[in-house]
């Protein structure tokens, strides 16, 4: 059986004469790096913030959910005021009647004298 040295003093010994030589930059590479020192740097440009509207349309979704959402509300506004007739019926029977209610009578309006002449 054959015996293997496990020492490293070979590899110590070449890792001793390279932290032995200290690196120098070139002369170029000085100058390079001076140079460029010397040039001011841009002034840092910030992000546009968004506007209020801008914020609003991304918190609801973007113009696709804007768009149902605005479509949704003319339709219930439409339906609300000029219902169709099925729909009539089905409001009738689960409310009951419409009944209308005067406040007010006719000749109390008029009875203080201020908004007739003479």
């Amino acid at each position: 059986m054959m015996m293997i040295d496990h020492s490293d003093d070979m590899l110590e010994d070449i890792f001793a004469q390279a932290r032995a030589v200290a690196p120098t930059p070139s002369d170029d590479l000085m100058a390079r790096v001076l140079a460029g020192a010397v040039l001011p740097t841009p002034p840092a440009i910030s992000a546009p913030r968004a506007s209020v509207g801008k914020r609003l349309l991304d918190m609801l979704g973007g113009w696709p959910a804007v768009s149902g959402l605005v479509t949704a509300t003319f339709a219930g506004v439409w339906i609300g005021v000029a219902p169709p007739a099925s729909i009539q019926d089905y409001t009738a029977a689960y409310f009951g009647d419409e009944v209308s209610v005067s406040i007010f009578n006719d000749d109390a309006v008029f009875a203080t004298g201020d908004l007739t002449d003479g």
